[in-house]
């Protein structure tokens, strides 16, 4: 399995044969291998990998002390692939690990809209704004009968909306430049502008 950590530059559009392509442009990269991980001694297989550096003091004694060798990272993230013993610790992964075509997935933490009623949450359409509607044009309505006199689980109501990790599948790879560390995905994926992303492979 392909993967890679990066940030969300933003987005724009190519043309590719005549049609308007949307592109996700993504800094991946540089990432360093931090750590391996095997059934054996950690109960399962994983690679873990470091992106973007950062000061010794915004990390933990440990994580000061492991990664000493290494560089200071701010994100470590781990990957689960079948063979960790294909990588070395300290190993460097740019995005040429990618070509263009291939088939990825990105995962991300969703844009955090705060607290939102059931009309913007859920598309609720809401009530009449007459007829004797007074005070509920936005309400959710009814959320039960009588019996069995609870609120069933999963029920939609107003909360907190966004913030969540969310990962969007079958996007194609436009292109890729090694030279920037520049990663550009057709569509779109989760996440505000300069939010950490994980790029991977679909099987």
């Amino acid at each position: 399995m392909k993967f890679i950590l990066g940030k969300k530059i933003g987005m724009t559009q190519t043309f590719k044969k005549g049609k308007v392509i949307p592109v996700t442009i993504l800094e991946a990269g540089l990432c360093v291998v931090t750590q391996l991980k095997t059934k054996e001694k950690d109960g399962y297989d994983a690679v873990q990998v470091g992106f973007g550096k950062t000061e010794p003091r915004k990390l933990t004694k440990p994580e000061r002390e492991r990664l000493k060798a290494l560089g200071y990272f701010r994100y470590l993230c781990e990957f689960r692939i079948d063979k960790p013993e294909e990588y070395k610790k300290g190993q460097t992964i740019d995005v040429s690990v990618f070509k263009e075509g291939d088939k990825v997935k990105v995962s991300g933490i969703s844009k955090g809209k705060g607290f939102a009623g059931v009309v913007k949450k859920f598309g609720f359409k809401g009530s009449p704004a007459t007829h004797g509607t007074k005070h509920t044009l936005r309400a959710g309505g009814s959320i039960g009968a009588g019996f069995p006199e609870h609120v069933f689980k999963g029920m939609k109501m107003p909360g907190r909306m966004g913030g969540k990790r969310r990962t969007v599948r079958g996007l194609e790879v436009i292109s890729v430049d090694k030279e920037k560390n520049i990663l550009a995905v057709k569509g779109a994926v989760p996440g505000p502008r300069r939010g950490l992303v994980e790029v991977r492979s679909e099987k």
